[in-house]
């Protein structure tokens, strides 16, 4: 009986409309445990059944467990969803094959419903799964429906975030209600009992309710929690019943008829029969399971903890009758409920080794946790490997806290007992890099010298050639170029005579970065290789960072060109590989380009998008950051001090000076705008101190200048080196300067050179270049030096450029095309928007041409994607420039 959803119901039935058309729908289910979230469903499925035969129905759970069934859901699924899903569940292809089985078969089926339910208890893999699909949905005959729990969900839950990337055009979110009192008093009154008593023990939770009815317990009886109502229908069988229910309550997920047979014996069956007619138990196709989940907890709380390692024993016991079929999660959960050691540390390091093979890290550092409990019952190898590889699954997880760092520190201490000093060097090797992550520079470079002084005692091989090129990458992320070049290449020399993919295309990044940064043309063709190796051998990782330095090279030495592109490619390959980490550092370098380029609100909007994700490292997200301070600075902001100082606490505790530089800079900017001279020439006296570990020659070239602007005497060192623009403006002469940078597409700079040139020509032309970038405090700052120097001035008439829009849209869409992106996103077809939009579709080929080409994506879904990716390319401007 469905009380109180009709609502909700036609929304569900709405959206399958909508969803048989080619436009894909989410409905999100959501409220407390018993709250009638499967009631709901099952009154959308009778509804469907009748009127749309054609629909594919494909349902899965995921359970409770100790550590999450990797994928339990899409198992559940399997034969639903047909034979290549399920060779590609049981192969090894991983992620990729997986995916594209999946999405193979919801694009060739007329239409289909994907239900996953208990979102809340659900893996890693099953939730970048959903992240996966929820990309593509607009364009899918798909409704997926998601279940969970609200109350489970906190702000730090992995299922929050996916909630909040979900594609807001195409959602409907279904936060289920208590039952009215109104609804509990006619329910109540139907069964002969008070309506109002029933609302107030229940507050209007249908579970509650349901059981408090089914149990038909005298009307003056109050339980005090659910617990208590389920004890006392328990209480009402017969003692055979109850106990089977205490036997399989240990079980997380409803188990097959064949399993019970295998664990009761032939015999008990009937007693399966006997708790279905009591209404404890449903048979549900080829399995059976409690009613109601809460039905399950209370019965497994009440039992003692003796009863309950004996009933997981006899689990474990059947499960490891099956043989080749054995599900490691459920072995593994099993085993810990009984406390088997023996059979932990045998099948967790399996069941994660499976789940890490799948993508799915977060179950993979669980199951070596769970084996962790035993790990003094561990031979001092197998202990070892258990603390090294729950460190690197946890760091692959994103976390980084002491407890991963002490686990590599156990594990050098046993490897170190047994004489291993090749797994030695590997964990000090990979504790420098942990504490890089951490932006612990300090402790990242003593780990790796230790790593070289273990590596370099034993002969060499593959792990002493990465130490080697981890150390040349810390000297290059440390500014000291040639220093990386030399460890570099004595890494590529050692991989030469052992050879390791890995490693080599490690090294040739490390090396063509530090080439690059020193002015060396060679290495762009390192670090183009290195490239190329990556997305050849599907190191995806390696391909991004390799993107990200070409593009962190290209905007901090201005070629804007070679810029555009990278920048553009490795944002679609960032997207498409899910790998949001790059994708948000790789965003920052393009809020610089855009910053660079004088378009301060598409800065403010790209570095926002990325500063107001909720889960991100402090590296990952400190290239925004800095924009965002310097931006807001530039435009006149009234936060804009705070933010700075922000900035530069954040890039001091990196200790790294490719963070450190510019957030000096863009304090001595402020301070100079603001006229604070002496906490501008406080900031210079602070950068000049790191002058002599500092060689990078646009760092120098911005120091030395404003050193001038200041009044100081910029350093002398290196100035002959220094790019063309810097030397013309350190000799004074500042038009053509401005002339060098205007070339190079840097407004700002060209506008300070006019204004240092002191003419009632460069004058007006500066106020030209400010007043477009809406840059305030140097437009001030300008008239104060025009009247210092007795030149009247007058606003200059902008130009209006081919559209607005056009010019406010961070990738220079027009206002139109920026309509059109949002119709593709909402999954429609050419005809589709044009009508919409009451235009030819001639004319909408041609602004779908224009979109898909100013984004750089290939097809309407790579677009779709980089939207998801970069939510703010569909962002209304703020008019506000």
């Amino acid at each position: 009986m469905l009380v109180e959803r009709e609502e909700e119901l036609q929304t569900l039935l709405k959206a399958i409309e909508t969803a048989r058309a080619g436009h894909g729908q989410i409905a999100l289910i959501s409220g407390e445990a018993g709250i009638g979230k499967s009631t709901l469903l099952s009154a959308f499925r009778v509804s469907t059944l009748s009127s749309y035969p054609e629909l594919r129905w494909c349902s899965g759970n995921c359970e409770a467990l100790f550590t999450p069934r990797t994928l339990g859901p899409v198992h559940d699924m399997g034969e639903a969803l047909g034979d290549d899903v399920i060779k590609a569940l049981h192969s090894d292809t991983g992620q990729t094959g997986l995916y594209a089985a999946i999405l193979h078969a919801l694009e060739t089926h007329e239409a289909s419903i994907l239900i996953f339910e208990d979102l809340h208890w659900a893996d890693y893999a099953t939730l970048d799964l959903l992240k996966f699909l929820s990309r593509r949905i607009g364009t899918l005959p798909v409704m997926l429906i998601l279940t969970f729990r609200d109350d489970e969900v906190g702000l730090e839950h992995p299922l929050t975030q996916l909630l909040g990337d979900l594609p807001g055009h195409c959602t409907r979110r279904l936060p289920l209600q208590t039952l009215s009192a109104n609804a509990v008093c006619k329910l109540a009154e139907s069964r002969g009992h008070s309506g109002k008593q029933l609302f107030t023990i229940t507050n209007g939770n249908p579970f509650y309710v349901t059981e408090m009815l089914a149990s038909n317990t005298p009307s003056g009886f109050v339980p005090a929690s659910v617990k208590d109502a389920v004890a006392l229908r328990l209480a009402q069988l017969a003692p055979q019943d109850r106990e089977l229910l205490e036997r399989i309550s240990v079980l997380p997920r409803a188990p097959s008829h064949h399993f019970l047979e295998a664990l009761l014996g032939e015999a008990q069956l009937d007693l399966v029969s006997n708790c279905v007619n009591s209404g404890f138990l449903v048979e549900d196709g080829l399995t059976v399971r409690f009613r109601h989940e809460l039905t399950r907890l209370a019965t497994f709380d009440r039992i003692s903890p003796a009863k309950r390692r004996a009933y997981h024993a006899e689990c474990l016991k059947t499960l490891m009758k099956r043989g080749d079929r054995i599900p490691l999660d459920q072995i593994v959960h099993h085993a810990a409920g009984a406390l088997d050691s023996e059979k932990v540390l045998e099948f967790a390091p399996k069941a994660a080794r499976a789940a890490a093979a799948a993508g799915s890290h977060h179950e993979a550092a669980a199951h070596y946790a769970t084996a962790l409990k035993y790990v003094n019952e561990a031979e001092p190898e197998l202990a070892a490997e258990l603390y090294e590889s729950w460190a690197y699954e946890s760091a692959l997880a994103d976390h980084f806290e002491d407890e991963v760092l002490d686990a590599r520190r156990h594990a050098i201490t046993l490897w170190r007992a047994i004489n291993r000093p090749d797994k030695v060097g590997h964990n000090l090797q990979q504790l420098s890099r942990l504490h890089w992550y951490r932006a612990e520079s300090g402790e990242a470079t003593r780990y790796a010298d230790q790593a070289i002084r273990v590596l370099e005692a034993i002969p060499a091989s593959s792990e002493r050639a990465m130490a080697y090129s981890v150390r040349s990458q810390l000297h290059m992320l440390n500014d000291k170029m040639d220093e990386a070049v030399q460890w570099a290449e004595t890494a590529l020399s050692i991989e030469a005579e052992n050879p390791d993919m890995e490693v080599r295309m490690h090294a040739l990044n490390n090396l063509g970065t530090a080439k690059v940064f020193r002015n060396n043309p060679d290495g762009l063709q390192h670090l183009k290789e290195s490239l190329a190796l990556a997305l050849t051998h599907g190191h995806h990782e390696h391909a991004a960072r390799a993107y990200n330095n070409m593009g962190e090279y290209a905007v901090e030495f201005r070629n804007f060109d070679l810029a555009k592109r990278i920048l553009q490619e490795g944002l679609a390959f960032d997207t498409e590989h899910d790998l949001d980490a790059w994708t948000r550092y790789l965003s920052g370098r393009l809020a610089q380009l855009r910053l660079d380029q004088g378009r301060l609100n598409d800065a403010i909007t790209i570095a926002e998008g990325i500063v107001s994700l909720e889960e991100h490292s402090l590296l990952s997200c400190l290239p925004a950051q800095q924009v965002l301070a310097t931006a807001r600075m530039r435009r006149g902001d009234a936060d804009a001090e705070t933010l700075l100082k922000k900035a530069l606490a954040d890039a001091i505790a990196t200790d790294d000076l490719q963070h450190i530089v510019p957030a000096r800079l863009a304090l001595i900017e402020w301070a100079c705008m603001s006229d604070f001279p002496d906490q501008a020439a406080e900031h210079m006296s602070r950068l000049l101190e790191l002058s002599s570990n500092d060689r990078h020659p646009w760092n120098i070239g911005m120091r030395s200048v404003w050193a001038d602007r200041l009044g100081l005497k910029p350093p002398q060192d290196r100035i002959n080196d220094l790019p063309e623009p810097f030397i013309l403006e350190l000799n004074g002469d500042y038009l053509d300067a401005a002339q060098k940078w205007e070339a190079l597409g840097l407004p700002f700079e060209t506008a300070f050179n006019l204004m240092r040139a002191r003419q009632q020509d460069s004058f007006q032309k500066a106020i030209g270049l400010l007043e477009a970038m809406k840059a305030q405090p140097a437009l001030k700052k300008l008239h104060t030096m025009a009247d210092q120097a007795g030149v009247k001035l007058e606003s200059a008439s902008q130009k209006r450029g081919p559209y607005k829009a056009a010019r406010s849209h961070p990738l220079g869409l027009t206002a139109k095309e920026q309509s059109v992106l949002k119709l593709i996103c909402e999954g429609l077809a050419n005809k589709d928007i044009a009508d919409k939009l009451s235009r030819s579709q001639r004319t909408i080929e041609h602004h779908v041409s224009s979109v898909l080409g100013k984004l750089s994506a290939p097809n309407r879904m790579a677009a779709i994607l980089r939207v998801q990716s970069e939510p703010w390319l569909i962002e209304e401007p703020d008019g506000k420039q």
